[in-house]
């Protein structure tokens, strides 16, 4: 091979390894130079993430400054609304997610939501969105899932994933449905270390893999692969490195018993420590790609220049040595760029986002119709003065994130001035002791009526018990539950809202003063 054959290689790898990837950028609301220069060496995806949002208007001119670089840029985000959202991560989601919407279970309606959140991603210049969740809730325990399904029963899990789609790609949006082949049977977080499902191929079929045939037929553009063991797909490798989920299931024609998706499979975030404990992300990275991956999540842990150089070097050195082979990296190329053409939002052409009516109040009215209340034998006339609110708050996991606030504090306070507010942990409740908590709790309300908020309050035995001890102490309590409504209604009034994002906040306190 001539010097100048072997370099025209070396470019075309490169730029195939870098089209391949789908990194974020830290401490920033503008684009960094670095990420500019690999955009023109051939980088064709962007992810965005909460640190670099601050309002619509910052994040359209961000997108405008990389699309300067590449108009058929791809800018992925993963944005479901309801608890995950990265476009409203400062003030809480204007939709109320996904479990929500499941317990309305009007297609129509979820259709109208995804078309709304894709609207106004198209309108910042997003065109891929990590979303929906198609997890079937299985596990009641599941810490990482929860309210971001749309339930338990894969029929409407599947219904409801349908109509996210054709809502949200209505809009121009790319959906890449998550986390193939189903997240919702685990008790451990994929972030933290990897999950194991033991259900055998029926079950799976039965369940974790119907919504993802709806979407398929649904006609998404992307799904994202999870990093799950299922041994019943393959006792070795979780789903992301596995050959047998990915091309033995995922892309299998249907006729021979498959899905027969024909679009992008991206990667769950490689650096999650189900893949980096045991592989590291750069081997990682190689075994997803050879498994069928086609587009590698990366940049909500490792976000910087340096782990874009040396995936992007894994990948080539991979094939040089004969562990990728050049023909399927240039062929998830190929489909990471054949995604971005659809996805072109500069350009008035085919793939462009279509003009879609705006629906700013969808996510407040999916909302209020998602409430479920329960009256208690002391139930209690709508509040009119003050209250004091008692928020049980669990540690968030990394999908949620820390930042986003919750509960139903402030839009209580904005209808009855006055109300104060106090959070409370388990380590805070294991310090002082349950007694000894829930005393200052009432004592602090004094006269006030209380409103207890909790979180998923089956899967934590201190907020249990505190609850408890607080219904017990002041009957008339008013328990607001934001998770998962699994544990049986409390409380003078019970008020599920099957969320917590702003406007399950706000539907919730509506319930609370009549309102």
């Amino acid at each position: 091979m001539s010097t100048t054959s072997a370099s025209a290689r070396t470019d075309s790898l490169s730029r195939d390894a870098l089209a391949v990837l789908q990194p974020g950028f830290r401490g920033t609301t503008t684009a960094p130079d670095w990420l500019l220069r690999r955009i023109d060496e051939g980088l064709a995806s962007v992810a965005l993430f909460g640190r670099n949002i601050e309002r619509p208007e910052q994040v359209a001119a961000l997108t405008g400054q990389l699309r300067a670089e590449r108009g058929d840029l791809l800018v992925a985000i993963d944005e479901e609304g309801g608890d995950v959202t990265r476009l409203e991560v400062n003030e809480g989601s204007s939709f109320p997610g996904n479990l929500a919407l499941g317990a309305v279970d009007d297609p129509d309606l979820t259709r109208a939501v995804a078309q709304e959140i894709g609207r106004r991603l198209a309108e910042v210049g997003v065109n891929l969105d990590w979303a929906p969740s198609a997890d079937v809730n299985a596990n009641p325990d599941n810490p990482v899932i929860g309210v971001r399904s749309f339930g338990a029963d894969p029929k409407l899990v599947a219904r409801h994933t349908a109509a996210y789609v054709e809502g949200m790609q209505a809009a121009g949006v790319a959906t890449s449905v998550k986390h193939f082949p189903g997240h919702g049977d685990t008790a451990v977080d994929s972030h933290h270390d990897l999950p194991r499902i033991d259900a055998d191929l029926n079950v799976l079929a039965d369940r974790d893999l119907v919504p993802f045939r709806a979407a398929v037929a649904a006609g998404t553009k992307a799904v994202m692969s999870a990093h799950i063991l299922v041994p019943a797909l393959d006792p070795n490798r979780p789903a992301t490195l596995s050959p047998e989920a990915l091309h033995g299931l995922l892309r299998r024609p249907v006729a021979d018993g498959g899905f027969g998706f024909d679009g992008l499979i991206i990667s769950d975030a490689i650096e999650m420590k189900a893949i980096s404990a045991a592989y590291g992300v750069e081997r990682g990275t190689v075994l997803a790609l050879a498994a069928g991956v086609d587009a590698i999540c990366v940049g909500g842990g490792l976000a910087d220049e340096d782990t874009v150089r040396r995936l992007r070097d894994a990948l080539v050195q991979a094939v040089r040595a004969g562990e990728l082979k050049e023909e399927r990296l240039a062929d998830a190329a190929a489909r990471v760029r054949a995604l971005a053409d659809w996805a072109r939002l500069d350009t008035r052409g085919a793939g462009s986002a279509p003009s879609v009516a705006a629906a700013p109040e969808v996510g407040l009215a999916a909302a209020r119709r998602a409430v479920r209340v329960t009256a208690g034998p002391r139930a209690t006339a709508p509040l009119t003065r003050p209250a004091y609110v008692a928020a049980f708050t669990p540690m968030a996991s990394i999908a949620v994130g820390d930042d986003t606030p919750w509960g139903v504090a402030a839009e209580l306070a904005r209808l009855l001035p006055g109300t104060e507010t106090e959070a409370l942990d388990n380590a805070r409740v294991t310090e002082h002791g349950v007694p000894e908590t829930i005393a200052r709790v009432c004592a602090k309300a004094g006269e006030r009526p209380i409103v207890a908020v909790v979180r998923d309050v089956h899967r934590h035995t201190w907020m249990t018990d505190a609850l408890a001890a607080l219904v017990t102490a002041r009957p008339d309590t008013i328990v607001v539950e934001m998770g998962v409504p699994q544990a049986a209604p409390v409380g003078a009034l019970h008020i599920a809202t099957h969320g917590a994002a702003r406007v399950c906040g706000r539907a919730a306190a509506e319930v609370i003063t009549g309102g």
